[in-house]
Parts: C-alpha cells; sequence; structure tokens
C-alpha cells in the first residue's frame, strides 16, 4: 500500500482529508491513529511498539511476490494478511506440538503434463462422488487433510464494506484459502482444484478465477496448466467423453442433454465444459457467446426472483435469510488443535476461537 493509498482510506467521510504531514510524523491524533487501525486492526498497542516491524519473505506473500494475476483489493490483502498469521501461528503450535505436517505430495514441474499428473493426484485426493456439491466440497477438504494440505474457507456477509475481489489463494507451504460461495459451490469446488494445481507446481497466487475464461490463450503457463488439471481431475473418465464429442452446432442441440448429465456426475458446471469444448474448438465462438448469454440471463433471473420473495415475505412479516453460513473446518486443523488443547499449549476460548464454534458445542471437538 502507497502512502496516498493509506491517506484516502482513512480520509473516507472527512470534510478536511488528513495530509501526509500529521500522519508521517513524530506525533499523531489520537483520532488520527484510530482510523489507521480501522484499516489494519491491530489494535493501538501495535503502533506504540517502538521496535519496526520486520519486512520478511516467511512473513507475507506481499514479500514474496512482486506481481498478481489479480489487482487486489483492501479487503483481499487484508485477508490474505489474516491466514498468513493464522498459518504463521498454527505452525508454531504445530512445532509446540511436536505435529508433522510435512510435505507428502511431490512438487511437479509446468513441462509434466496435466491430464497425467491428474490421473494420478485423482488416486490419492478425490472423494467418494456424492451429489450434493457442499458435502462433495467437504470431502474434499477431508482427502487434501489425509495429506497435510491445509484448507480454509471465509464466508463474507452482505453487509461487509469491502469484500475480496478473489475466490482462493495458496500459500506456501501447505495453505490453500477459499472464498464461500453460497450461490455456486461448483465454482468453489473448481477453485479448489485450481489452487491444489498451485500447490502442486508450488506456486504461490491470489487471484480471482473467471470460469469463462478458461478458454483464454493468453492465460500465463502457470495459470493454463492449473486450469487444465483442475478440469482433468474433475472430469476424470468424462474428459474423454468431451474430447470424443463432435462439434457443438443447433444441429446436435449443443449436446446439453449430454452436457447437463456430466455436469451432475462431475460438479464442473455446464458453462465450464461449454469453454472447454472452446478452447479446444469444438464449438465456435458464436455459438459459445450465445451459450454464456443464456446461462447469464438465466442466473440475473434466478437472482431477481430471489429477491422479490424476500421482499413480498418482508411485506407479510415473514423472517427470512437465516444465520451467515459456517466455513467448513477441514481436519487437519481440527486435529492440531485438539492435539494443542491435550498438550496445554492452548485453553478451552483458544479451541473456541481457532475452530468459530461456541463453548455450547465445545464436547463435541474435546473430551
Amino acid at each position: 500500500m502507497t502512502e496516498d493509498e493509506l491517506l484516502v482510506l482513512i480520509s473516507e467521510g472527512l470534510k478536511n482529508p488528513i495530509t501526509k504531514e500529521e500522519i508521517f510524523s513524530n506525533e499523531i491524533k489520537i483520532s488520527h491513529l484510530k482510523r489507521v487501525d480501522g484499516v489494519f486492526n491491530k489494535g493501538l498497542h501495535y503502533y506504540l511498539d517502538p521496535k519496526s516491524p520486520e519486512i520478511s519473505k516467511d512473513a507475507s506473500i506481499f514479500f514474496r511476490k512482486t506481481k498478481f494475476d489479480t489487482d487486489l483489493n483492501i479487503g483481499t490483502r487484508k485477508i490474505v494478511n489474516q491466514f498468513e498469521e493464522r498459518k504463521i501461528s498454527l505452525s508454531a503450535i504445530s512445532k509446540l506440538a511436536e505435529i508433522e505436517i510435512d510435505r507428502i505430495l511431490p512438487i511437479y514441474k509446468i513441462n509434466n503434463n496435466p491430464k497425467e499428473v491428474a490421473k494420478e493426484i485423482r488416486t490419492k485426493l478425490y472423494p467418494e462422488f456424492v451429489e450434493n456439491k457442499r458435502d462433495f466440497l467437504k470431502a474434499l477438504i477431508g482427502k487434501f487433510a489425509e495429506f497435510n494440505i491445509l484448507v480454509f474457507e471465509f464466508v463474507e456477509t452482505w453487509n461487509k464494506k469491502e469484500k475480496a475481489n478473489v475466490d482462493g489463494f495458496f500459500l506456501n507451504p501447505n495453505v490453500i484459502v477459499l472464498k464461500r460461495i453460497q450461490t455456486s459451490f461448483r465454482r468453489e469446488i473448481f477453485t479448489l482444484v485450481h489452487e491444489l494445481g498451485h500447490y502442486l507446481l508450488n506456486e504461490e497466487e491470489v487471484e480471482q478465477l473467471d470460469i469463462s475464461n478458461l478458454a483464454n490463450h493468453k492465460l500465463s503457463n502457470i495459470e493454463r496448466w492449473c486450469n487444465d488439471f483442475a478440469f482433468y481431475f474433475l472430469a476424470g473418465d468424462f474428459s474423454n467423453v468431451i474430447t470424443n464429442l463432435d462439434k457443438a452446432t443447433a444441429n446436435n442441440d449443443y449436446h446439453f442433454e449430454t452436457i447437463e448429465q456430466i455436469s451432475k456426475k462431475t460438479h464442473l458446471s455446464q458453462i465450464a465444459i461449454f469453454t472447454r469444448l472452446l478452447y479446444s474448438k469444438q464449438i465456435s465462438q458464436s455459438s459459445y457467446n450465445t451459450i454464456k448469454a443464456d446461462f447469464d440471463a438465466q442466473y440475473k433471473l434466478r437472482q431477481e426472483e430471489e429477491k422479490k420473495l424476500k421482499e413480498l415475505d418482508k411485506m407479510n412479516g415473514i423472517p427470512r435469510g437465516g444465520a451467515v453460513p459456517k466455513p467448513i473446518n477441514s481436519p487437519l486443523l481440527i486435529s492440531t488443535i485438539q492435539t494443542a488443547f491435550y498438550e496445554g499449549f492452548m485453553n478451552e476460548y483458544d479451541v473456541c476461537k481457532s475452530l468459530n464454534i461456541t463453548p455450547d458445542k465445545l464436547d463435541k471437538y474435546i473430551q
């Protein structure tokens, strides 16, 4: 973040913007310091520490990488920082509790065939298929945990001011973070497997995935590899069915029925499959654009209908909405926290906070 970016953020809503001289000087008003902390959420004691923060490559991906494929907004930077700190904390706990979380899977190269790698990794990480998409996502996270890959979800409420503009990211050595997409678990599943590709290549990234952009030939070699890997991992044997489809045209109804069935049996979205057809030149660009526009219109219509139902229920005094969805906890996180508790490195409050549970649920995790 530049000095000017910070000044814009802390001056929001003020008639007279805060100046550089008022912030970067020997003395600072407490009201200004509180605004600074509103950006970084460190607590005022953090700024009173006379020791300068260390710029360490171990501390943050922002010191390890100079360029990202997505222009990261402040909401994303906060989320990344939050999980960097959590990763470091869990690493320290693991060492204290003598928990081994070494890498099990090998590191692959960009010149390894993504289809062959996907076939190999599927035998280890692909769970038993279930139709419920959230349950399948949870099963995937569980499988990853068996191989010491720690997956976190983060949930953003509808009224959050600064929403992250990314779908997921991979942090060395073994952490994948996903944004919960309650309206599209297929997208979240694809993002998880795409980030697994980054883990296998040992290449960190923070990014926003555009499923309809999978056919973009201008993608970097790493992004192309991760997209191909994710497709083959999820498609399995159905990848051959897709490859052997005749060119999708109006004459064969663009294979809609076949693609819908494959989507149900793989949790690949239909648009991801059509994008694959576009990439392999099995559908024309104009036909693809028409199909994509239709999918977008259907999605928009569903959103509008949902909004109308909410407004109607509100007028009739019917409560609607329910609780905010809870992130899925990785079994690797749970087992690490449990061991740390039994070894005396964490108390009950820390366990509840780490697992995002209420005290009355504690008995389900510790005896």
